[in-house]
């Protein structure tokens, strides 16, 4: 196990070589060309204050009617997207582990907190950008009386707390395919929820949660094309280095979630997710697919060394093999007919939800 591990440690550490690092030196032209543009001024993106009833422009009796309209229609959301919603909110919230995560990138870090480099610029402005999706939900979700603010506080100040486990944690090769992935899916699930909130006639909550799927798609934009931009540079170590990611799985950010009284918290809520349709194993089939397409992982040939081809072979199995888990684990559980469990989450109060556990 330890010489597993030590192993595994100097396998991503050689992305900390000078001629890696130089790699991402040479790209910061290209960041500054590429990526900053998919930022948008402050003044220009939208707050959360022009998604929700603000009391200063609408006075006390508007802001009050406002807000009894908000509600009615929060009385239409059920339970279970509830606790999606909730469990997408507190991913969002935890924001200072992902800004921090970003710093710890060799070569692509803000070092100082102010740097000038079009690396650290994103990150700032990629952090400013997210930071309003938090917000915003917290906002909604305290108008809205469906919830616990206080049990749903408090899980976004364990979750900060605790961290996150992040594989090959200094190198921007992996962190990049790490990033990449995610975007695609906070993506899917804050679009897969603005469509079941609209169904459910929640509009003002339906606004909001397409605002930030459009978000999260240009920061998906502009990771997967600096990925792709590795690819075209360093084939053989970017192939490797996604390999080396999908092989430890990319687990979500906010896997260490806790609420003080579920143990199980983020496997009941992966659950929910998976049977509401918010966010499941066929959208982490779909995106893995996606990027294989984006980084034209099935063309690679030239340059690559025999790791590197083993690694891309791995990789372009890797969606077919979860679709035959898939279709094995839905035989099971079609034979076994499994009941659903009923879950209290303290967000809602704990009200139960029936997820079916795999």
């Amino acid at each position: 196990m330890v010489a597993a591990r030590r192993e595994e440690e100097e396998e991503w550490r050689r992305y900390l070589a000078p001629e890696r690092l130089e790699v991402l030196a040479h790209l910061e032209p290209w960041a500054e060309a590429h990526m900053l543009p998919l930022l948008k001024p402050a003044d220009e993106v939208w707050q959360p204050s022009d998604m929700l009833p603000d009391a200063a422009a609408l006075g006390a009796d508007g802001f009050h009617a406002a807000c009894l309209d908000l509600r009615a229609r929060a009385e239409g959301v059920p339970d279970a997207q509830l606790v999606c919603l909730v469990g997408n909110m507190v991913t969002e919230e935890a924001l200072p582990t992902y800004q921090s995560m970003s710093n710890r990138f060799e070569a692509t870090r803000d070092t100082t907190g102010a740097d000038g480099t079009a690396w650290a610029r994103w990150i700032r402005g990629w952090s400013a950008e997210e930071n309003r999706h938090g917000d915003v939900l917290s906002r909604y979700m305290s108008l809205s009386g469906r919830l616990d603010m206080r049990q749903v506080e408090r899980t976004v100040h364990r979750l900060i707390a605790s961290g996150m486990a992040m594989h090959a944690p200094a190198s921007a090769y992996h962190g990049f395919v790490y990033v990449a992935f995610q975007e695609r899916a906070t993506s899917i699930s804050h679009g897969n929820t603005a469509r079941q909130m609209r169904d459910h006639g929640d509009v003002a909550l339906a606004r909001i949660c397409g605002a930030i799927a459009a978000d999260e798609k240009r920061h998906e934009a502009a990771y997967t094309s600096v990925v792709a931009k590795i690819f075209e540079v360093d084939p053989d170590a970017a192939v490797r280095a996604m390999a080396y990611m999908m092989r430890r799985r990319i687990t979500m950010p906010a896997a260490l979630m806790d609420d003080g009284h579920d143990a199980d918290l983020f496997a009941h809520y992966a659950a929910a997710a998976q049977q509401a349709g918010v966010y499941t194993t066929s959208d982490y089939r779909s995106i893995l697919e996606h990027l294989i397409g984006q980084w034209r992982v099935e063309e690679l040939a030239e340059g690559l060394s025999g790791e590197g081809r083993r690694a891309r072979d791995y990789v372009c199995a890797l969606p077919e093999k979860i679709r035959r888990m898939e279709e094995k684990a839905h035989d099971r559980a079609g034979r076994a007919r499994k009941e659903p469990t009923a879950v209290p989450f303290s967000w809602i109060f704990d009200r139960p939800v029936s997820v079916v556990m795999p």
